[in-house]
């Protein structure tokens, strides 16, 4: 069995306001039902509504003290990196141990995360970050990035539309028509497009733009008109059809191409990204001044920085009268739909790196070099290594 021997760890997330878990009932029934044994943390899908009971019934252990699940597993499944546990008084890092493999959200581009992801190499443990797995077809199943995106995009509408002070549809009433809020939607990867398609069934006038032609001609299918930007496409595209970092002069070339949309849109939805760079900051403080009074920005791009100079990371402010949404980890405020996706891209992940109850790395796998972080004591991930190497050099 695909499993048998394997005994997988599911800790409790410590993130403030991380309400989702690595592992459903589900999931759970099927690792061990090929042979593992699946020790869970109490109350690990609690906020996920997910109960202990639940996971007992599919076959799972509960583990009173985390770290029974970091001494006993061979393999740790999480959602977010490590971070330090106040209850242990210790690094999550220190409670892992040589030979064990993590799966989960990394985030190893991330300036914050450079130390800890060092520390995980020093500590001998086999590392995969699920956001760097490739868009390609063979991968689709195991893309939590593109998952967690969908999540995003429409629970980012749907914050701001109530947030903002009016309507988003056309409303007909007996002394007139209201008309509809203007939603503009800036880059529409997956997370745009699912931003997109919510304000659509919302009711709401939508406007989109991507340096990409081809994200955008997905967004003119879902009913956007499109803001061109005037990017060549050989400026703009990459390999995978991913967007490319900009040079300065090209940047204010497309904030120059959408200041009069944003000054004229209710709401600004922001999912403009670099795969692991900073993101591209392209709403500058002088159109946050010219929306209207009332209006809202929501950045999802924060994680990675923001396309809004103005915004507050894990804050919601209000400046020059429109509110700026900086929330951290949206799709952990949708934790049911959100853990349930997750936990099958995991599972799908875990799946690709197992074979009879063994731990394979296949290094002439394209979704295993890109996702691979640390192995044997060294931080093997040449893109993870050049962004770390130019932050130190900046």
């Amino acid at each position: 069995m695909k499993f048998s021997g394997l005994t997988i760890g599911v800790p409790r997330e410590i993130l403030d306001h991380e309400f989702r878990v690595s592992a459903i009932p589900d999931t759970v029934k099927n690792m061990v039902s090929q042979g593992a044994r699946v020790l869970v943390e109490t109350g690990a899908g609690l906020e996920a509504y997910i109960h202990d009971e639940e996971y007992i019934e599919a076959g799972a252990e509960i583990a009173a003290d985390v770290s029974q699940v970091y001494n006993q597993a061979d393999i740790i499944l999480k959602v977010k990196e490590p971070l330090p546990n106040e209850q242990k008084g210790t690094h999550e890092v220190n409670l892992m141990k040589s030979g064990q493999v993590l799966v989960t959200f990394l985030h190893p581009a991330n300036p914050a995360n450079h130390q800890m992801v060092r520390d995980l190499a020093g500590r001998g443990v086999t590392s995969f970050s699920l956001d760097c797995i490739p868009r390609i077809s063979r991968a689709q199943t195991m893309d939590a990035l593109t998952s967690m995106s969908t999540v995003a995009g429409y629970k980012g509408v749907i914050s701001a539309a109530c947030r903002i002070p009016k309507f988003i549809p056309m409303i007909g009433t007996a002394v007139g028509a209201i008309q509809p809020a203007t939603v503009f939607i800036l880059g529409t990867g997956v997370a745009g497009l699912q931003a997109l398609a919510t304000a659509k069934r919302l009711g709401a006038v939508i406007y989109a733009a991507d340096v990409r032609p081809d994200a955008a001609e997905q967004a003119m299918s879902l009913g956007a008109k499109i803001i061109d930007t005037g990017i060549p496409p050989e400026s703009a595209v990459g390999e995978g059809g991913y967007a490319l970092h900009l040079p300065d002069e090209l940047l204010e070339a497309e904030r120059d191409a959408i200041r009069d949309i944003v000054s004229r849109s209710d709401i600004v939805v922001l999912s403009a990204l670099i795969p692991r760079k900073i993101a591209p900051v392209l709403i500058d403080e002088a159109m946050v001044k010219s929306m209207k009074p009332g209006s809202a920005i929501v950045d999802i791009a924060i994680d990675q920085g923001g396309n809004c100079e103005l915004t507050v990371k894990g804050e919601v402010s209000r400046i020059h009268n429109v509110y700026i949404d900086g929330t951290q980890n949206i799709p952990g405020s949708v934790p049911q739909s959100s853990s349930w996706l997750f936990a099958k891209n995991i599972y799908n992940f875990i799946s690709l790196i197992v074979d009879n109850g063994k731990i394979v790395i296949n290094m002439d796998d394209e979704i295993i070099t890109s996702s691979l972080v640390t192995r044997d004591g060294e931080l093997v991930n040449r893109d993870v290594i050049d962004e770390i190497k130019l932050f130190q050099e900046h």
